[in-house]
């Protein structure tokens, strides 16, 4: 069996179309057919690439060399990520809790703090060598976008409305309505926007890793 051959025969077992290798590789279905019927090699690049997708190695792919079974000892990146996503949604509203409790602008910064040790828990897996690194990297984008984003943008958006407005923004996790509800409203228009455009990005990742 050779390239062309091992190429073909992984597509198969993932049963996608020559034209969808393609399009997740970013060649035209015309060089996929080419690298299946031997008229040409995929360069280096490509072949990282097509590794990287049928999670294989680039020895295999060129010399055939069967990778070593070690993926399964590896650590999974996906417990990291469930992990970290947990400790953020904690954060948050921890963070709302303490300021619908309390008023008080500390709780920012604890929630931040929380937030940031759940995104190290979650780089953890993506700097180890662990499997499934790339679908833990997509989900987590999904799920802690909402989180992540939340606060950051409430304190600069309490901040500029107080400026805007005359008086001093409070530091606050959550957007305060302040004296312009039109401003609120886009606030949110924006906040939901950006979320659903990450989440629609990360789920076409996900959808071109299965």
């Amino acid at each position: 069996m050779n390239t062309a051959d091992r190429i073909q025969s992984l597509r198969k077992a993932k049963g996608i179309s020559q034209e969808e290798l393609a399009d997740i590789i970013g060649v035209s279905r015309q060089a996929v057919s080419k690298w299946e019927s031997e008229q040409s090699t995929p360069d280096v690049e490509k072949i990282i690439l097509l590794s990287d997708y049928f999670g294989t190695t680039t020895d295999y792919l060129l010399r055939g060399i069967e990778p070593v079974k070690e993926n399964a000892q590896k650590r999974d990146a996906m417990p990291c990520f469930l992990i970290g996503t947990m400790i953020n949604a904690l954060g948050l509203l921890l963070a709302i809790a303490v300021w619908i409790e309390r008023q008080v602008s500390w709780s920012v910064g604890a929630g931040l703090s929380i937030m940031a040790l759940g995104t190290t828990v979650f780089l953890f897996g993506q700097l180890t060598d662990s499997r499934n690194r790339a679908r833990a990297r997509a989900y987590f984008f999904i799920y802690n976008v909402w989180f992540l984003l939340l606060i950051p943008s409430a304190v600069c958006f309490n901040i500029l409305d107080g400026l805007l407005e005359g008086y001093a923004g409070l530091i606050s996790p959550l957007p305060l309505p302040g004296n312009s509800f039109a401003a609120f409203g886009l606030y949110w228009l924006l906040y939901l926007a950006v979320c659903i455009a990450v989440d629609v990005l990360a789920a076409r990742s996900v959808r071109r890793q299965e």
